[in-house]
């Protein structure tokens, strides 16, 4: 099972001219495939006079899904390159759409592929990558007296906070890679006097 995936920083677009095509890349991190495919929807419609909307994406931590279009341009020679750009640069749940333009210049099957395969590097240069990390999800349970130093060392110690619940007790929602699991239960018992109470849940990648 894959422990981490790489994706897309954020959502955003990046244009480049080439022989007086315009080609503008609109990249997005894409949960699922539906997801991926709304956006392929939603970037068509912003551009219905566009030569070609093709698009490209890869979803699943192993990359299990991946689809790619060349929306009329030659066979391989848009789709397939965007596809091979994202797996080369080992990028997952993202979903990519590169508009074109068409300025009266034929590129030829090599020309296309630099081209669609080569903008989509390009922005993901520019809009930038983030490292998921596959964690154990699990909740601790703490009197109000302590729950402010703990939710302090553990933020201190590099453990991912993700929210603080007061009621009655406070509850803190963390992340924990599987292989600190064993070692951070001897460090929470040491930390809160064996007060606090460690629950276990799913896994997710944060």
């Amino acid at each position: 099972m894959q422990e981490q995936y790489r994706t897309v920083a954020r959502a955003g677009t990046h244009e480049t001219e080439i022989n007086r095509s315009r080609f503008l890349c609109a990249l997005t991190p894409a949960a699922t495939e539906r997801e991926a495919q709304e956006f392929v929807t939603r970037v068509r419609k912003e551009h219905p006079t566009a030569t070609h909307n093709c698009y490209a994406y890869v979803i699943g931590a192993d990359a299990s899904v991946q689809r790619a279009s060349d929306d009329g341009e030659p066979g391989g020679t848009a789709g397939a390159p965007m596809l091979q750009m994202l797996m080369r640069r080992e990028v997952r749940y993202t979903a990519a759409v590169v508009t074109r333009y068409y300025g009266g210049v034929k590129l030829g099957a090599g020309g296309l592929i630099r081209a669609y395969g080569g903008v989509v590097g390009e922005t993901l240069d520019a809009l930038g990558t983030v490292t998921r990390q596959r964690f154990r999800l699990a909740t601790v349970t703490v009197d109000h007296q302590r729950a402010g130093r703990l939710e302090n060392d553990l933020r201190a110690t590099g453990r991912t906070v993700r929210e603080v619940r007061y009621g009655e007790t406070v509850t803190i929602g963390i992340g924990l890679p599987d292989a600190d699991l064993a070692s951070f239960r001897v460090w929470l018992a040491d930390t809160t006097a064996g007060t606090a109470v460690l629950e276990l849940g799913g896994e997710a990648f944060l």
